[in-house]
């Protein structure tokens, strides 16, 4: 029997989708390089970097939860295709970074910042998937989301560049 005031449809947003990489995120960050970790990747970051990054952040993910989940138009499907490759190549990001940390991929600003990186793929793909909502609330949504999203990544990965800057190891000559 249903409660009067929920309503099942509710449950298909967008949400879902951000799980998966905040479960990578969580699962592997110890495992990262000493870098990588809170002490020393938070450490004088300039304030105004790290409130745009976290506050678009939490703006992101809480814009999932109102737009719906769909994959009927091509458009959702491409979209939902964009998030399954972006959510492989972010592990594969994380991956070799944790078991191959002292390969010239991993030491370049390229590899080192590819967590920073990558997630415009999978991000890009939410948009898509859940763009195609009724009534002006999720369109409003769906525009929030995306300009949330690039300022998001501006900002992680200008943070991620400085901690690159004032942590790479220089080339063997």
């Amino acid at each position: 029997m249903d409660h009067p005031g929920f309503k099942p449809a509710y449950l298909a947003n967008c949400f879902w989708l951000m799980l998966p990489p905040m479960a990578i995120s969580g699962l592997l960050g110890g495992d990262l390089p000493p870098v990588f970790q809170a002490e020393t990747f938070w450490q004088d970051i300039p304030m105004w970097i790290s409130w745009t990054e976290n506050l678009s952040r939490i703006l992101l993910i809480g814009l999932t939860v109102i737009m719906p989940f769909s994959a009927v138009t091509s458009r959702q499907r491409w979209g939902f295709a964009a998030y399954s490759l972006g959510l492989v190549l972010y592990g594969l990001a994380w991956w070799t970074l944790i078991v191959l940390p002292d390969t010239s991929w991993s030491t370049s600003f390229i590899g080192f910042a590819a967590p920073a990186y990558v997630p415009l793929i999978w991000l890009l793909g939410i948009g898509l998937v859940g763009s195609r909502g009724e009534g002006a609330g999720r369109r409003t949504a769906s525009w929030l989301y995306f300009a949330s999203a690039i300022v998001f990544l501006v900002s992680h990965n200008v943070h991620t560049l400085l901690i690159y800057a004032r942590h790479a190891k220089p080339p063997i000559a």
